[in-house]
């Protein structure tokens, strides 16, 4: 089980540092500016996830591979654009850049949800259901608003379509299948309901209420 939430760690690293580093490079930030902005999408939500649960130093620092993926991650596609800036004004960007980053955004909040959860109800000897759940929408959406106020914008999660309300619904499902279903299945479905939901809003333009 572990080595399943470490690659799942892994590859939801990657994604969010995809995230960050796109939009730092939409930004006009240097190469600097592109790896702090990955780094900070890839590790910010479990920082604060550490942070509350009193693990010290953070996971991010005690087991630096988060970092050094995040920021291969954000070196090489700012290596891709800085040698073909073309790709930032080309039809192919204007139709897959979208899509593929919703793709990353959309992994990285399913896995880092369930994975916030899978950690905190290792921390915590006694059952606490609104707590884990808590810390796996944090997990997964920190890093995300830290990138959005990082890069000048309102944070992601307050103004487009249903996207914290997806890790909710998704960290309930994991901590209530896994009494009954174990902590492997409950993860998987966990995640599973996250990124189904978030997809789907994302396709039908799902949003919550707001005064227009």
């Amino acid at each position: 089980m572990d080595t399943f939430i470490f690659v799942l760690e892994i590859i939801g690293t990657v994604a969010f540092a995809s995230s960050g580093a796109m939009t730092a490079i939409e930004k006009k930030m240097d190469i600097f500016g592109v790896n702090i902005l990955g780094a900070t999408t890839a590790v910010g939500g479990g920082m604060m996830r550490d942070i509350i649960l009193g693990v010290t130093p953070p996971a991010a620092f005690s087991q630096p591979v988060y970092i050094l993926f995040s920021i291969l991650t954000s070196t090489l596609l700012f290596a891709i654009v800085y040698t073909n800036p073309e790709i930032l004004h080309s039809r192919i960007k204007s139709r897959y850049y979208d899509k593929i980053m919703l793709w990353c955004d959309t992994a990285g909040l399913g896995i880092f949800t369930v994975v916030g959860i899978q950690t905190a109800s290792k921390i915590l000897p006694q059952d606490n259901p609104f707590f884990f759940v808590f810390i796996g929408v944090l997990t997964g959406v920190g890093g995300g608003v830290l990138r959005d106020i990082m890069a000048g914008e309102t944070p992601y999660i307050l103004v487009r379509e249903i996207y914290a309300s997806a890790a909710i619904a998704g960290g309930i499902t994991c901590v209530v299948c896994g009494s009954t279903m174990g902590e492997a299945t409950a993860t998987v479905l966990g995640l599973i309901v996250t990124v189904v939901i978030r997809s789907l809003a994302a396709y039908f333009h799902w949003n919550l209420l707001r005064i227009r």
